[in-house]
């Protein structure tokens, strides 16, 4: 079958490896323009971009797709069977996806209609779902509002990270777009109810409120991690929280009831397992705090 693979991020990956492994023909794969990255800022491709010329893939970056006509007019020149879409990052127009035999296929990070959006794995975390999973649809111009063709849920455990639900679902929705190009399913239109958002997710979002009940903050310190990571300040000096976990206590929010540390929220309070200080290593709570003072009764704002 005749593809062109459109994604850039890690989440991608897997999917263009095993549609390269069954066989498929990956005419052209398609990925976010090379960022300045790193102490120097050197021009770095996206995962995809390396993944695809490993793999003897010809990549296209274009800044730009919703009016860029050129691009269009290449893109249904390709003569493609299918365009498989994982996390690319830009909005595709009309003309292209109408442009493939059988349309543009899109692997979703959520049971849709649940999560449609940026940032399905951390909004399903934050709200404390139970499951999610990856939702393989017919792309429209709607945001994430087509058909689907499969889908398949995955628990999401008490303790569970973004990583780790991330590696999980980008290892199943590889598994799961070779099964709908092999199967072809019908697809059926997304349930009217139970549609929701996820927002993408910017570096404010990190900021610790401790007003919020513990179990809230405990989900936002496994949603937000690796990036934006979540942080609190300690007088001048601002503190990433990089773990912890919901136990008993009270006090009023912010402040450290002992030397664990655990600090009081708004309802409960939590243990912090791991800290960072700005430009140190990350460090277990017991050896971080041989190093830096955060004596019961301060406060964490």
């Amino acid at each position: 079958m005749r593809i062109a693979f459109m994604g850039s991020p890690d989440f991608a990956v897997p999917a263009l490896r095993a549609l390269h492994a069954a066989g498929h023909e990956i005419v052209t794969a398609y990925a976010q323009p090379p960022r300045p990255a790193g102490r120097g800022q050197k021009e770095t491709p996206c995962p995809v971009h390396r993944a695809a010329l490993e793999l003897g893939i010809p990549v296209r970056t274009p800044g730009r797709v919703r009016k860029n006509t050129a691009e269009h007019a290449a893109f249904a020149a390709l003569n493609l069977d299918v365009a498989v879409v994982a996390a690319y990052g830009l909005i595709l127009p009309r003309p292209m996806l109408d442009a493939p035999r059988r349309g543009c296929l899109n692997i979703h990070a959520s049971l849709l209609p649940r999560w449609r959006g940026a940032g399905p794995i951390q909004a399903a975390i934050l709200a404390g779902d139970a499951e999610t999973g990856i939702t393989i649809m017919r792309m429209e111009e709607g945001l994430d509002t087509g058909p689907m063709l499969l889908r398949q849920a995955i628990p999401i455990g008490p303790r569970a990270t973004t990583p780790e639900i991330h590696d999980a679902l980008a290892e199943l929705g590889a598994r799961m777009i070779v099964q709908a190009l092999a199967q072809n399913p019908d697809p059926v239109p997304q349930p009217e109810g139970g549609v929701t958002y996820a927002p993408k997710i910017a570096k404010e979002d990190g900021k610790l409120d401790w007003s919020q009940p513990a179990i809230a903050l405990d989900r936002r310190i496994r949603a937000l991690n690796p990036w934006p990571g979540t942080y609190s300040n300690h007088g001048a000096e601002t503190l990433r929280v990089l773990a912890a976990e919901p136990v008993a206590g009270s006090g009023a929010p912010g402040t450290v009831l002992d030397a664990a540390p655990t600090v009081a929220c708004g309802e409960g309070a939590l243990r912090l397992t791991r800290l960072q200080r700005a430009g140190r290593a990350a460090l277990p709570a017991a050896d971080f705090l041989r190093g830096y003072a955060l004596p019961p009764g301060s406060v964490l704002t």
